[in-house]
């Protein structure tokens, strides 16, 4: 791969992983911490939604985030013809 094009595989790696750690901060940190106030006002199943995403919802949501990342980098090991066989 030529320096350019390895440049730019690496750029956009990074802005995918920025952007996925982003969403994880935000729904373990936010949801679970700093936002968890307002959201008990939103009642799931007889929980209170900022417990929720406490305990449960940012388990969900990291373990979409690795089926995300795993798609993403499919599409640019293909964008790129870096992919394997």
């Amino acid at each position: 791969m030529a320096d350019k094009n390895l440049q730019n595989y690496w750029k956009k790696n990074l802005n995918y992983l920025y952007m996925l750690l982003g969403v994880w901060f935000l729904v373990s940190y936010g949801a679970g911490i700093f936002f968890k106030d307002a959201l008990n006002n939103i009642k799931i199943g007889g929980f209170k939604l900022g417990f929720w995403f406490a305990q449960q919802g940012s388990i969900y949501v990291f373990i979409i985030i690795i089926f995300a990342y795993v798609y993403l980098m499919n599409k640019l090991d293909q964008e790129f013809d870096v992919h394997e066989d």
